[in-house]
């Protein structure tokens, strides 16, 4: 092949697989909320209207900027609490109500960051943040190990996850599978059994403290 037409082939080619693009930002993520999120439809049923009206998500970006700042290191969260049962199955549509939402920076953020982490949060929570009621900055932390299903958030003395894998025993009519889909866009999303969900903060109708629930999700973003 003469060396013209080795350039023809590699320019086409180039048009046909465009280089892929780097992720901007990336990181961990782990959500927990006020139902069996890994449940047969049975138990789903009998929960919905009534739980799943509670959650917490939680990011932390190990890497990337969001419009231009740089968020290495940092963690952004939202607290939700809505009329009726939040998510949706991947097949029914789900009117959770109205939704109202506090959202957590980390504290360590300077005030460019703290606006981008806000802004980044609004972006990837958009179907769930609903009426944001106040934004609070508190010491921010939150480690995934995803083989284990081990997941470990904190928000000061406001909020908690701590999650485990999901264990033979935790089954109850052998039919389990995840009912509900991340809150959030994330990929590698498995689901955990929630030992720990809190929310003891303001700005919301309730506080809850909740233990040993099939209700938390980890998982890894990019955009």
């Amino acid at each position: 092949m003469s060396r013209l037409a080795l350039l023809a082939a590699c320019f086409a080619l180039l048009l046909v697989c465009p280089p892929v693009r780097a992720a901007e930002i990336s990181g961990e993520y782990l959500e927990a909320r006020s139902c069996d999120v890994y449940t047969g439809p049975c138990f789903a049923n009998s929960q919905a209207g009534l739980a799943g009206r509670e959650a917490v998500m939680a990011w932390k970006v190990d890497d990337g900027q969001w419009k231009g700042v740089r968020l290495c290191g940092l963690g952004v969260a939202i607290v939700l609490n809505a009329e009726s049962t939040l998510g949706e199955d991947g097949v029914f549509p789900m009117a959770a109500g109205e939704i109202k939402s506090v959202i957590l920076v980390d504290q360590k953020a300077n005030k460019q960051q703290r606006e981008a982490l806000i802004d980044f949060v609004r972006h990837s929570a958009n179907a769930v943040i609903g009426s944001v009621q106040t934004v609070k900055s508190v010491p921010l932390s939150l480690t995934n190990d995803h083989l284990a299903g081990k997941g470990v958030f904190k928000a000061g003395n406001l909020a908690a996850i701590e999650t485990r894998a999901l264990q033979k025993s935790d089954r109850c009519c052998s039919n389990e599978s995840c009912y509900y889909q991340p809150l959030a866009k994330v990929e590698n999303s498995s689901p955990a059994y929630a030992k720990t969900l809190t929310y003891t903060g303001d700005g919301l109708d309730s506080q809850w403290e909740l233990h040993n629930i099939r209700s938390a999700m980890l998982g890894t973003f990019e955009r």
